[in-house]
């Protein structure tokens, strides 16, 4: 019992200077905000002020194989899109009532059908790093952003327009860009 006693001291001493030694900055909380993503709202392009549902939505990012989670043949009324930090410029093929079939010969692609109709958009900006605190560390604010649909001719996509001007993504509270089809 005695030696029990001498090795229960050092370890109440020992728990209690770590737990002291933390500091508040050491965890960043999950409700501190980060990078924001870009947030765009659609509409309908003859009833501006009635938001409408896209339908069979997928987004794929241009150069990559992934679908963007949680956009893979989705109904959706608003867009959240990450925003590359490291360049100035994201861009994301929107494909609206996406179908594919596969000929049931899933190992050859060659004869795959895909429908629907797919849109890219061109997103452009400047990054600025803030220090947001020790532990969380810089996030970064996008600054300057434009949106511009490539014109392929059959644009599900009939216009993007800012909500400000000029734009900047600094949170996730509101859309940044309407979107009208």
């Amino acid at each position: 019992m005695k030696y029990f006693k001498s090795l229960l001291l050092p370890i109440i001493v020992l728990v209690i200077g770590i737990t002291a030694s933390c500091e508040r900055d050491d965890i960043c909380p999950e409700s501190t905000p980060t990078t924001p993503s870009l947030i765009i709202s659609t509409f309908d392009v003859n009833e501006q002020d009635s938001k409408k549902n896209v339908f069979g939505l997928r987004i794929q990012g241009v150069g990559i194989d992934e679908v963007l989670t949680s956009y893979n043949v989705v109904t959706n009324d608003s867009l959240v899109l990450p925003l590359d930090t490291t360049t100035n410029i994201s861009q994301y093929k929107l494909h609206s009532n996406y179908t594919y079939d596969d000929n049931d010969t899933p190992e050859d692609m060659s004869d795959d059908i895909i429908g629907g109709n797919q849109d890219i958009i061109i997103i452009t900006y400047t990054r600025e790093e803030v220090y947001v605190s020790r532990a969380c560390g810089y996030k970064t604010i996008f600054n300057d952003v434009e949106v511009v649909i490539e014109d392929d001719g059959d644009n599900w996509i009939q216009l993007i327009q800012s909500i400000n001007n000029p734009q900047s993504v600094e949170d996730e509270r509101a859309a940044h860009f309407n979107l009208f089809h």
